[in-house]
């Protein structure tokens, strides 16, 4: 017996056993296709041709009809009978009518070239096809039509992602989203990105990357930036709270306050009041125009929970002699 000329076994391209299941053959199919896209390896015409081969097989095989149409004939691709010969015995079976939709058909192997092109007449192998005129010079006809009827060759044509725009969401602490920098994401579909995100990016962003998407489409990251327990982002400000002694209130002096670029040193008045806001210039976040806000700084005054003995006594004292009473409007 002699081997057919471009017979594929479905089946051991995916890599399934001929009675696996659909959801198998579903979830096989999805991990190669991912593995041999395009996409994940330009340049790679063996990974390409893979990717088509996949797709090809996945055609047939997640489509029950066509499946079984594949496996009943598919069982004779050794057999003699495709190179031409109409006296090579045939198998059981081949030669009678069948029903092809709303005709009867004879279907005669021998009157093929290879297997492939009677499984592409019997089945059809791909959904998507290309048909060209023959050379002048070939007469080949339908074999089941008259002499005088022209036929057009088939050309399988692989199914081929539709290019498309996608859109993901990405969400980076604060600190992150101000300095921008290298990052790398991973996408539902399982590729691995590293991207270069500019700095002080801001919540609702959107982030387009070229030709990233699905097909050649472009991929648009949404950006969320993520709560910061110190700094809150109003506009182009960022406001934060810094806590100070009841001593450091009356008498005043530098505090160190916290920014994104690291702590500043800061002056406060004498008798300062808890929730009294002070400005540090161009300590916000930058804008559009090349340009910084400012960090809005609110001063809370906070008392101490636990004392030592000798600082208890100087309270006590301190409230024997002060003369501050600021409850003396309300009587």
């Amino acid at each position: 017996m002699q081997n057919l000329q471009n017979f594929r076994d479905y089946y051991e391209i995916l890599g399934v056993t001929k009675d696996a299941s659909s959801e198998e053959i579903k979830k096989v199919y999805r991990r190669l296709a991912r593995q041999y896209h395009p996409d994940l390896n330009p340049g790679n015409k063996e990974a390409e041709e893979k990717f088509k081969t996949v797709g090809e097989a996945y055609e047939i095989l997640s489509d029950p009809s066509r499946r079984s149409q594949y496996d009943q004939f598919s069982r004779y691709w050794k057999q003699k009978g495709f190179a031409g010969s109409k006296q090579t015995p045939k198998p059981r079976g081949w030669g009678e009518p069948r029903t092809n939709g709303r005709t009867n058909q004879n279907v005669d192997p021998g009157e093929f070239p290879d297997f492939e092109s009677f499984i592409n007449q019997v089945i059809g192998v791909s959904s998507r096809k290309e048909t060209k005129k023959p050379p002048t010079s070939n007469t080949n006809t339908d074999p089941f039509r008259t002499p005088r009827s022209k036929v057009a060759y088939t050309v399988n044509t692989p199914p081929r992602t539709p290019r498309r725009d996608i859109e993901a969401r990405l969400t980076l602490p604060l600190e992150k989203a101000y300095q921008g920098g290298n990052e790398r994401i991973r996408l539902e579909d399982g590729r691995s990105l590293e991207v270069t995100m500019p700095p002080a990016m801001v919540t609702g962003q959107t982030i387009r990357l070229r030709n990233q998407g699905l097909g050649g489409g472009d991929l648009y990251l949404k950006i969320t930036v993520e709560s910061h327990s110190l700094f809150k982002l109003e506009g182009a400000n960022i406001f934060c709270q810094i806590p100070v002694t009841p001593s450091e209130a009356v008498l005043g002096g530098q505090v160190e306050a916290p920014t994104l670029d690291g702590p500043v040193k800061m002056t406060i008045p004498p008798a300062v009041r808890s929730g009294q806001r002070f400005r540090l210039a161009n300590k916000g976040w930058p804008t559009d125009a090349g340009k910084r806000g400012d960090q809005l700084v609110e001063i809370q005054i906070m008392t101490p929970k636990n004392l030592t003995d000798e600082e208890r006594q100087l309270y006590e004292k301190l409230q024997e002699i002060e003369s501050f009473k600021p409850r003396a409007d309300l009587i």
